[in-house]
C-alpha cells in the first residue's frame, strides 16, 4: 500500500519539476543568453520480491542545461570580429563624408583657385581678377582647415567612445568575477547552477563585443578570461582593468594604446596586433591607421600645394616690382616623437613631388656614426641611413631627417610629417598688387632679325626647391645687364654677356631646336621658327630701365602658376586631380570595410543561429511538453487518488 503511495508521490513531484522547468523555459524565452533546460528523470531501483523486481517510481536526477561550449565560444569570437568590423566601417563612412565632392568640396575650391589665374593671365593689371584669385586661395586654405578640424572632431568622438567602452569592459569584468565567486560557492552542493552559468556566458559575450577574450575553465567552476593572448582580465573572483591612453612608446604622437592593469599592479602597454576583434580594437585601428592615413593625405596635399605655389610665387614680380612673397603659410618642419626625451629630431620638407602620405619611423642601429633605417610605415619600405649627422641631411621621399641629438642603439623615433599640416594653413597674400604675376626676366627680338624667330615662352625656373618651403630665398639670378642669344646659323647660337664692356661671349656653338626650351641661369626661354645668322634675342632683368614698366603688363609667372594644375604631385596625380585621388583612396577603404563588416556579420549570424538551435527556447516545443507533463501530472495524481481509495476501503473493512 505504501509502495503505491510512494510511486504516485514520486511521479507527482517529478512531473511537477518538469512542468516548472518548462514554465521556466517559457518565461525566459526573451532573456538574452538563456539556455534551455530539461529535467533528467531516472527510475528508482526496483524492490526484489519472489515474483521479481517491483518498480518504485521515478526520481529527478538533475536539471540539465542545453549548451554547446564550442558553439558558444565560436559565436562569441565571431560576434567580436563583427563588432570590430562594424564600428570601423561606421567611422570610415563618417570619414568619407568629410572628403565630399561637389561644389562645396575641397577639390572644387582647388580647381576654382587654379582656374581663376586664367583671368590674371588674360589681364595682369586687372585688380578685380587678382582679388578673385586671392579670394580663391583663401577659400582653399579655409576648406583645408575645416577638413582638418573635422578630422580632429572625429578623433575626439572616437576617444570618447573608447573611454565609454573601457567603462563597460571594466564593469563587465567585475561582474564576471562576482558571478565566478557565486558559481564556485554553488558548485559545492554537487549540482550545476545553470542560470548562473548562463549569466556568466552572457557577460562574456557582452565583453567580447568590446574586446575579444579567451576563456579557460578552472577546476572550481570559475572561468579565467584573458585578453591579448595572455593577460588575465578575470581570474577567479579578481578582475583587472583596461584603459586606452596615449602610447608611451611615442609620447606626444597621439597614438592610442591599450593598457592592462592587474590587481595591485602597474599598467602594461599591450600590442594592438594581439587584440583580435571587438569594438575597442576596431576603434583603435580606425584612430591609429585610417584616421592617421586620412590626415596624412590631407596634410600632404596642403604642404605640396602650398610649397609648390609659394616657390613659383617667389620667382615672380608683383605690380610694384617686388619679389613675390609666400601665398600660403605651411610648416617648415615637424618634430619626432620618442620615449627618450633626450633624443631630438625633426623632419623638414624638400621636394613636394616626392611626398608619400605616410608616417615614418627611424630605428637606430649604430652609435658612431649614428646610423639606422628609416621605415615608411604605409608600406614597410626601409631605407638604410649610414649617418644621420651627414651634411646635407639624408633625404627620403622629399623629406630631410635631421637630429640635433641622435638616439641610442635600439631606440625608435616616430615622425608624422603630414598629419597636422593642414590644420594651420593660411592664405598670406591679402593685397591684389602683391600677387607675383610677372616674370622677373624679359625678352625681345633683335630689330634687325631676318629669320622667323618668335618668342613662344619665357619663365623663371629658379633653383630646385630649398628650405623653407614658404619660398625660395631670391629671384633667379641673371647676368648683370642681361644676355644675348646670337645665332650663328639656323641650328646654333652663342651666349653673350651684355653687361660687360665690351660684351663677352661666355658660350659658343650651342644647339638650337625650335620649340625646345633653353635654360640659362635660373630662367627658361622657348623659341619657335628658324633664325638666320646674325639674328639675336636679348634676355634681361624685367626691372631693367630699358624695359620700362612692361613687367606690370606681363603675366608669365601667373601662367606658370596656372600651369601647376598639371604638375605631378600626388602619386602621379596632378595638382588638379589630387583631391579626386584622395577621395578614391578613402572611398576604396570604406567600401572594403563595409564588405568586411557584411561578411563578418553573416558569419556571426550563422554561428549564433547554430548556438540558438542548441540552446534556444522553442515555444511550440515547450507548449507540447506542458501538455505532456500536465497529463503525466494528472495521471500521477490519479495514482495517489486510487491509493487513497484503496487505503480508505481497507480502513473501513478493518473497522467493522
Amino acid at each position: 500500500m505504501s509502495g503505491l503511495l510512494n510511486v504516485g508521490a514520486r511521479a507527482l513531484m517529478a512531473n511537477q519539476v518538469a512542468l516548472q522547468t518548462a514554465g521556466h523555459n517559457i518565461s525566459n524565452v526573451n532573456v538574452a543568453g538563456y539556455s534551455r533546460q530539461k529535467v533528467v528523470l531516472d527510475p528508482v531501483q526496483g524492490q526484489f520480491t519472489g515474483g521479481g523486481y517491483i518498480g518504485k517510481g521515478v526520481s529527478v536526477t538533475t536539471v540539465l542545461r542545453e549548451h554547446d561550449e564550442l558553439l558558444t565560444r565560436q559565436a562569441a569570437a565571431a560576434q567580436s570580429m563583427q563588432a570590430s568590423d562594424a564600428v570601423r566601417a561606421q567611422r570610415l563612412m563618417q570619414l568619407q563624408n568629410i572628403f565630399s565632392g561637389g561644389t562645396q568640396g575641397l577639390g572644387a575650391a582647388i580647381n576654382d583657385m587654379l582656374n581663376s589665374l586664367g583671368d590674371v593671365v588674360t589681364s595682369p593689371t586687372d585688380i578685380t581678377a587678382r582679388t578673385v584669385s586671392l579670394t580663391r586661395m583663401d577659400e582653399v586654405a579655409a576648406r583645408m582647415r575645416s577638413s582638418a578640424q573635422q578630422l580632429q572632431e572625429l578623433g575626439y568622438a572616437v576617444d570618447q567612445q573608447l573611454a565609454s567602452d573601457m567603462d563597460h569592459v571594466n564593469t563587465l569584468a567585475r561582474n564576471v568575477a562576482a558571478v565566478n565567486e557565486q558559481i564556485a560557492s554553488a558548485r559545492g552542493n554537487g549540482q550545476t547552477p545553470n542560470d548562473l552559468l548562463d549569466q556568466r556566458d552572457q557577460l562574456i559575450r557582452e565583453l567580447n563585443q568590446y574586446v575579444q577574450t579567451t576563456q579557460i575553465p578552472a577546476d572550481d567552476g570559475t572561468m579565467g578570461i584573458f585578453v591579448g593572448g595572455s593577460q588575465a582580465l578575470v581570474l577567479g573572483n579578481k578582475a583587472a582593468t583596461l584603459a586606452v591612453r596615449e602610447s608611451q612608446l611615442f609620447p606626444g604622437s597621439a597614438q592610442r594604446a591599450l593598457y592592462f592593469t592587474p590587481p595591485g599592479g602597474m599598467p602594461i602597454e599591450m600590442s594592438t596586433d594581439l587584440l583580435g576583434g571587438g569594438e575597442v580594437t576596431g576603434l583603435m585601428r580606425f584612430a591609429n591607421t585610417d584616421l592617421s592615413d586620412a590626415g596624412n593625405l590631407l596634410g600632404r596635399m596642403a604642404l605640396a600645394i602650398g610649397a609648390t605655389l609659394n616657390r613659383q610665387q617667389a620667382l615672380g614680380l608683383t605690380l610694384d616690382g617686388a619679389q613675390g612673397q609666400p601665398l600660403f603659410s605651411v610648416p617648415a618642419s615637424m618634430p619626432g616623437y620618442s620615449s627618450n626625451m633626450a633624443t631630438q629630431g625633426q623632419v623638414s620638407f624638400s621636394d613636394p613631388a616626392a611626398f608619400a602620405a605616410s608616417d615614418y619611423e627611424v630605428r637606430f642601429t649604430s652609435a658612431a656614426p649614428p646610423g639606422g633605417v628609416v621605415v615608411r610605415l604605409s608600406d614597410g619600405k626601409s631605407t638604410t641611413v649610414p649617418d644621420f649627422n651627414a651634411v646635407p641631411p639624408p633625404e627620403i621621399d622629399g623629406l630631410r631627417f635631421q637630429f640635433t641629438t641622435p638616439g641610442v642603439v635600439g631606440e625608435r623615433v616616430l615622425f608624422k610629417p603630414f598629419f597636422s599640416a593642414a590644420s594651420s594653413v593660411q592664405a598670406l597674400v591679402k593685397s591684389p598688387r602683391d600677387l607675383a604675376a610677372a616674370n622677373p626676366v624679359n625678352a625681345r627680338m633683335g630689330t634687325s632679325n631676318t629669320g622667323t624667330l618668335q618668342l613662344a615662352g619665357l619663365q623663371a625656373s629658379g633653383p630646385a626647391l630649398t628650405l623653407p618651403p614658404n619660398g625660395d630665398p631670391a629671384t633667379p639670378p641673371t647676368f648683370a645687364g642681361g644676355i644675348e642669344l646670337r645665332f650663328t646659323g639656323p641650328g646654333s647660337y652663342d651666349i653673350v654677356n651684355q653687361g660687360s664692356a665690351p660684351p663677352i661671349t661666355v658660350a659658343t656653338g650651342q644647339s638650337y631646336v625650335p620649340g625646345q626650351p633653353i635654360t640659362i641661369d635660373g630662367w627658361t626661354i622657348t623659341l619657335q621658327g628658324t633664325p638666320h645668322a646674325g639674328d639675336t634675342v636679348s634676355v634681361g632683368n624685367a626691372l631693367d630701365p630699358q624695359y620700362g614698366d612692361w613687367y606690370t603688363r606681363d603675366a608669365g609667372n601667373a601662367k606658370a602658376l596656372m600651369n601647376l594644375r598639371d604638375a605631378r604631385l600626388f602619386d602621379e596625380s596632378s595638382m588638379a586631380d589630387g583631391y579626386a585621388s584622395l577621395m578614391a583612396q578613402v572611398g576604396t577603404r570604406t567600401q572594403s570595410a563595409l564588405y568586411a563588416a557584411k561578411v563578418s556579420a553573416s558569419i556571426a549570424d550563422d554561428l549564433e543561429a547554430s548556438r540558438t538551435a542548441v540552446s534556444g527556447v522553442n515555444l511550440d516545443e515547450e507548449a507540447a511538453k506542458l501538455i505532456q507533463y500536465q497529463q503525466a501530472y494528472q495521471a500521477s495524481a490519479k495514482v495517489l487518488q486510487v491509493a487513497q481509495n484503496i487505503f480508505d476501503n481497507l480502513i473501513s473493512i478493518v473497522g467493522r
